[in-house]
């Protein structure tokens, strides 16, 4: 499996139980590379998912609340809640992913992790922000909420 898929993945997985359990999402993802080891490059786009996802968390919930109404954040699940994140983050704020790569692999996670109805919805809400990528990136590019840095490797 390629290298960052890998790290998405395992993002995934530290994000759900930081936002379950609220664990220090650092201590988590080191837990989870000892169980599953990851690439120097894997383990690097790993805390910078992470990083970005918990420092615009808000920003970014705001626009899935505004575009995918009719599921309440609170109401979502836990899984559909963090690809959502981790997309938003790769291809409307970290700007290092392509578009369509970001929803794809967004996608992928969701038919691996989620129920049978989540990538659709994944896609549906993804392809809709990336409609309107331009208007959204001022909006959340505001600045971030600080929050727990990563260890220094």
């Amino acid at each position: 499996m390629k290298t960052r898929r890998r790290a998405r993945r395992i993002t995934l997985e530290t994000l759900y139980e930081y936002d379950l359990v609220d664990h220090p999402p650092f201590e988590v993802l080191a837990r989870r590379v000892e169980d599953q080891p990851l690439e120097t490059t894997g383990l690097e786009f790993a805390r910078r998912l992470i990083q970005g996802v918990i420092d615009y968390q808000q920003q970014m919930d705001r626009l899935i609340a505004r575009y995918a109404p009719e599921w309440p954040l609170d109401q979502m699940a836990v899984i559909d809640r963090n690809i959502l994140r981790m997309a938003i983050y790769e291809f409307l704020i970290a700007d290092e992913t392509p578009v369509k790569v970001a929803i794809n692999e967004a996608v992928e996670l969701a038919k691996t992790y989620g129920s049978d109805s989540a990538p659709r919805f994944v896609n549906g809400v993804l392809g809709t922000l990336a409609d309107l990528a331009e208007s959204l990136q001022a909006e959340l590019l505001g600045p971030p909420v600080e929050r727990e840095q990563p260890p220094a490797s």
